[in-house]
């Protein structure tokens, strides 16, 4: 199942690669969306309010953990290039003491910081006891998501892209058959769609760690490997730390929005929290294309090919674009549709401030499309910290007129809403300005390397 995307043509290469990557993400937010949908049908208003309060919360959270998987899938998949099997196998090892020690202290931290979180959020007080017991279930699940995106990360930094959709496959359909079982069957409330969700996460964290340690020898680290080397865990930490960086802040900036959100009531929390879980499906299909563009990338930085770099590049814009477009028509065409998923059609209110979030966000998918592979493309090329600076403009932006557009009474809620794109405008303004300067250095290591390939 492994795939060497440094042979075969570029695009079908990258597209093959990309599919199983696009499914399994979608299937994986299939988690909290089963929790939201079977919630707001079956409990009403205020635990749909709950529950998707919480999803904006463990979607920072799950954001920590994925970037550091992510940023040692980018190292990965430069080894793989090289064809480095000793430097890879010391990878693995030292990432994953790395992550999963900042695992076993970001549990501990948030289960201790349960209160202040709900009160940093803005919960309404109607809602604050709902939320806890959610969250309390929810937080057991945060090993279980280490788990899946390290070895995930992993598989498909080596090519396989397929595993890891199996695997989520199996347990979203366990998820939304738990959820209807714990929340209609046996009457466990929000607990229930959050033990649901919890059981599923374990399935395919504990599953697809036992797949690559008994089917992938070749990856298993040795004794030898324990005795990392400094350099080692110095790339590997500037890879990680760094994409941890770029995710956690780009999820901060959504949950300081939220906190905002909740502000305005329940019926705008509601609206949001149903409107973020169709706006989150829209745009993920090119968000894993630009991950899987960003070890297409990787693997041939690598392997030092750099016309092949420049082709997919070409190709990825194009199919980017394709797709947001698709995907901005649709939602204008299915935004009250999709709502009514989520909502009765006799909460008015509530359906008409989706709808408005829908219309506002899908027009300007380009500007997410083209922000998620300027993410890849400079996590792929060694420049983790660009992809930083960009996230930081971005959800710095948006934070900002959040805040300042939503006092204007003219504006309101919708001042929140017309944020998102113009935060993505800024941060693909420069992040293609960099790539127009610097884009004749960045397809070297080092000054040496370029005036050697210049000169041959």
């Amino acid at each position: 199942m492994n795939t060497d995307l440094t042979k075969g043509p570029v695009m079908k290469t990258m597209l093959l690669f990309a599919v199983p990557m696009i499914l399994g993400n979608l299937l994986q937010q299939c988690y909290n969306v089963a929790d939201t949908l079977i919630v707001g049908r079956y409990l009403g208003p205020d635990a749909l309010a709950a529950v998707g309060s919480a999803f904006t919360l463990m979607t920072f959270l799950t954001s920590i953990l994925l970037g550091l998987c992510m940023g040692s899938g980018a190292v990965f998949s430069i080894r793989f290039g090289e064809q480095d099997q000793e430097g890879l196998r010391e990878g693995i090892c030292a990432s994953f003491l790395l992550i999963f020690i900042i695992t076993i202290l970001l549990s501990a931290a948030v289960f201790l910081g349960i209160d202040w979180i709900i009160l940093f959020l803005k919960v309404p007080a109607e809602i604050r006891g709902m939320m806890k017991e959610y969250l309390f279930v929810i937080f057991m699940g945060i090993a279980a998501t280490f788990l899946y995106n390290y070895f995930a990360a992993l598989l498909r930094s080596i090519g396989n892209s397929v595993t890891p959709l199996v695997f989520l496959a199996i347990s979203a359909i366990l998820n939304i058959v738990l959820d209807l079982w714990f929340v209609t069957g046996l009457n466990r409330g929000v607990a229930g769609a959050a033990e649901a969700t919890v059981i599923s996460q374990y399935i395919s964290g504990i599953g697809i760690a036992l797949y690559t340690w008994i089917i992938c020898p070749s990856m298993r680290p040795a004794r030898r490997h324990l005795r990392v080397k400094l350099s080692c865990v110095r790339q590997i930490a500037g890879f990680s730390l760094l994409t941890c960086i770029q995710q956690s802040i780009m999820n901060f900036g959504i949950l300081l929005v939220q906190g905002l959100v909740n502000s305005f009531g329940t019926t705008v929390m509601a609206a949001f929290a149903a409107a973020v879980k169709i706006d989150s499906f829209a745009y993920m299909p090119v968000q894993d294309f630009g991950n899987a563009f960003s070890t297409f990338i990787a693997q041939n930085y690598g392997a030092k090919k750099k016309e092949r770099i420049r082709a997919g590049l070409r190709g990825a814009v194009l199919t980017a674009f394709i797709f947001c477009v698709i995907i901005t028509a649709g939602i204008w065409m299915l935004a009250r549709p999709l709502m009514l998923l989520f909502i009765s059609s006799s909460e008015t209110a509530i359906l008409a401030e989706g709808i408005r979030y829908l219309h506002i966000e899908g027009t300007f998918y380009c500007g997410i499309g083209c922000l998620f592979l300027l993410y890849g493309l400079y996590r792929a090329l060694g420049k983790p910290g660009m992809s930083v600076v960009l996230t930081i403009v971005s959800l710095g932006t948006r934070v900002a007129l959040a805040y300042l557009l939503s006092s204007i009474p003219a504006l309101g809620v919708t001042g929140i809403w017309w944020s998102v794109p113009i935060g993505w405008a800024l941060a693909d303004f420069i992040g293609l300005c960099y790539y127009k300067v610097r884009k004749e250095h960045l397809l070297y290591w080092s000054d040496e390397e370029k005036w050697k390939d210049e000169h041959r």
